[in-house]
């Protein structure tokens, strides 16, 4: 069976730090691009990051360019999404997604439907 599975999350003070983890088990994930979404209550789930399956290429957010960081273990079937300067509103469910994804051309990475895979969630809370 194919699971991601996502930890780290929890509750940070703004201006502080989270690193998230999602461990693939079931298959490798070494060809596949990971992915970072989040989602609010009642809202769409947002793209946040993508990282090609070798690793070589990262696509951020506006929203989070700059404090967010995606990095992969292929041979740990791990990817990981360190955050810092945290702000209110990066509170939200966070999930990863794995799928044969296409960087170089046009935007795809950041559409649910292009997924074939998903964890189920972590949540972090940045308080004021």
């Amino acid at each position: 069976q194919v699971q991601l599975v996502e930890s780290g999350g929890g509750l940070v003070q703004a201006g502080g730090s989270l690193m998230l983890s999602c461990a693939a088990s079931g298959r490798m994930f070494d060809r596949d691009a990971m992915s970072w979404f989040r989602q609010l209550p009642g809202k769409d789930r947002e793209f946040v990051g993508v990282i090609s399956w070798s690793g070589l290429t990262t696509i951020y957010a506006d929203a989070v360019r700059g404090r967010f960081t995606i990095s992969r273990d292929n041979a740990k079937n791990t990817v990981y999404l360190q955050m810092n300067n945290l702000k209110s509103e990066d509170t939200a469910v966070y999930y990863c997604a794995a799928g044969n994804v296409n960087l170089l051309y046009g935007r795809n990475y950041k559409y649910i439907g292009q997924y074939d895979y998903w964890g189920q969630g972590t949540q972090v809370t940045v308080s004021t």
